[in-house]
């Protein structure tokens, strides 16, 4: 990660401040749940996978109601509350948003929020038994770092909504801002992909080129990275014209 990271920040580069990493904001991610549960937009729900799949419909069928949808509040805080304890096993209860299981997009049907997983973190070790769901803590952790504009893929563009609900939801709180009354009001805006002609852009592909030496590191001229074009002569204003 230092590798990577350090071909942004070098150079005056658009990386500011210290690496962040979700795990800092835990325990806000984890206030933001139980304010959730509070004001009546969460549950905690005890379907299996299967049976959640089956209840969730299909894009040209509505979904139903878990039969678990209608828990007290005090219930779901109990809950909530023994699955960060560990009292339930691997799979046993997801804390759910209560949003809409007839929406046509079926990222709004009651997406989860929060899994039991019993393992440790690399950051945080054995502190938390439950860990937030991707869609729950981008817009919370864009929202606590100040960020205005969340740029991502066009594959996000249906995950948009959730991100809005969860602000929505979250921003009154006070939660996602501490220190500013008014609150931050992040926005995700989705972009189409760039490739380059005979040029690999995947993480994935570039770490295993470096992982197994195939390279020597991130900033070996061949690779498509910031460092690499540095190493390879390229200045920071770019190549000149033809």
């Amino acid at each position: 990660e230092s590798s990577s990271s350090s071909s942004s920040s070098s150079g005056g580069g658009p990386w500011s401040g210290p690496v962040r990493h979700t795990s800092d904001y835990f325990r806000t991610i984890y206030d933001c749940a139980v304010s959730l549960i509070k004001s009546g937009d969460a549950y905690v729900d005890s379907l299996t996978a299967e049976e959640m799949r089956e209840y969730r419909g299909t894009l040209t069928e509505p979904g139903r109601d878990s039969p678990y949808r209608n828990r007290s509040v005090e219930e779901n805080l109990e809950m909530f509350e023994k699955m960060r304890a560990g009292d339930y096993p691997d799979g046993a209860h997801i804390l759910r948003a209560k949003i809409d299981m007839s929406s046509p997009n079926l990222n709004m049907r009651d997406p989860a929020l929060y899994r039991i997983k019993k393992e440790s973190h690399p950051l945080t070790g054995d502190q938390w038994l439950i860990y937030p769901m991707y869609d729950f803590s981008h817009p919370i952790s864009d929202a606590l770092e100040g960020i205005t504009h969340s740029l991502c893929t066009l594959e996000f563009e249906d995950h948009r909504p959730l991100y809005d609900w969860t602000i929505d939801k979250l921003l009154p709180t006070g939660l996602l801002s501490p220190s500013s009354p008014e609150g931050n009001r992040p926005r995700q805006i989705e972009f189409s992909r760039l490739n380059v002609k005979n040029t690999v852009l995947s993480k994935r592909k570039l770490i295993k080129l470096v992982t197994e030496n195939h390279v020597n590191g991130w900033d070996d001229p061949r690779m498509p990275t910031l460092s690499g074009l540095r190493r390879r002569g390229v200045p920071p204003p770019g190549p000149p014209p033809p």
